[in-house]
């Protein structure tokens, strides 16, 4: 049975951000029928925009296309998924920031796509993790995304003390995310648990006007205390 294409459609990082979205996007858009979103607000004003940075382009009616919000992909999201697959539909998976399936609820989405034997195409786009890791100078060539780190304080340190611990035995970058408004009670653990010569990165506001990606050592860090609270912040460490 021929099911429909799954597009995997990267969406900005800041508003600010147009420009890091290749025109390409629109065809993509344009061959979907049904889209699959982590917030269906964010997601509809995001097609907007893309019409608005590319016109020219013939009018895209949002309201002609089905749209499901994704959370974390429940049973019932990826039956619904999986049915308009099979009826041929192709459908669009954008994520809230960045790519679809990366550190994104869509994952489960695609690989209901993949065990069903659906074409997928994961289109180019801005990912925070990629560019904070280019622009780091910490190792591109082994690393590891772990996600959020434990709330608890007693957790979160231990969990500091490991990555650590795998950075220095492997030579690996560890990267880690924190919600925005606790990122300075993670970089004050950071600078308490880690080794002064252990390099850290901060990425915050990719794709901004107000970017800025700045590798010190814990020592250094130590020296001068940014200010972190409700910024879009990328850590990577690396143990020297």
């Amino acid at each position: 049975m021929k099911t429909g294409i799954v597009y995997l459609i990267p969406s900005v990082l800041d508003e600010d951000g147009y420009a890091t979205i290749p025109q390409y996007l629109i065809d993509a858009v344009n061959d979907c029928q049904v889209f699959f979103v982590e917030n269906e607000r964010t997601a509809r004003r995001y097609i907007k925009q893309l019409w608005r940075f590319y016109p020219g382009n013939n009018e895209f009616i949002i309201d002609d296309h089905e749209w499901f919000p994704v959370h974390k992909a429940e049973q019932e999201i990826i039956s619904t998924f999986i049915h308009r697959l099979r009826e041929g539909k192709n459908i669009g998976i954008i994520s809230e920031a960045g790519c679809p399936g990366v550190a994104d609820p869509g994952q489960l989405l695609v690989a209901a796509a993949q065990k069903l034997g659906a074409t997928v195409k994961p289109l180019v786009g801005p990912s925070s993790i990629l560019l904070a890791l280019m622009a780091s100078g910490l190792n591109g060539q082994l690393f590891q995304f772990t996600g959020y780190l434990p709330i608890d304080g007693q957790e979160r340190n231990k969990s500091i003390r490991e990555l650590e611990a795998e950075s220095a035995r492997k030579k690996s970058t560890q990267i880690f995310i924190e919600t925005p408004y606790r990122n300075n009670q993670l970089f004050e653990a950071l600078v308490k648990n880690c080794k002064p010569s252990t390099l850290l990165c901060i990425a915050a506001n990719l794709t901004s006007r107000n970017e800025t990606i700045i590798t010190r050592t814990i020592a250094e860090w130590q020296q001068q205390l940014p200010d972190l609270h409700k910024q879009p912040v990328i850590f990577l460490l690396l143990a020297a």
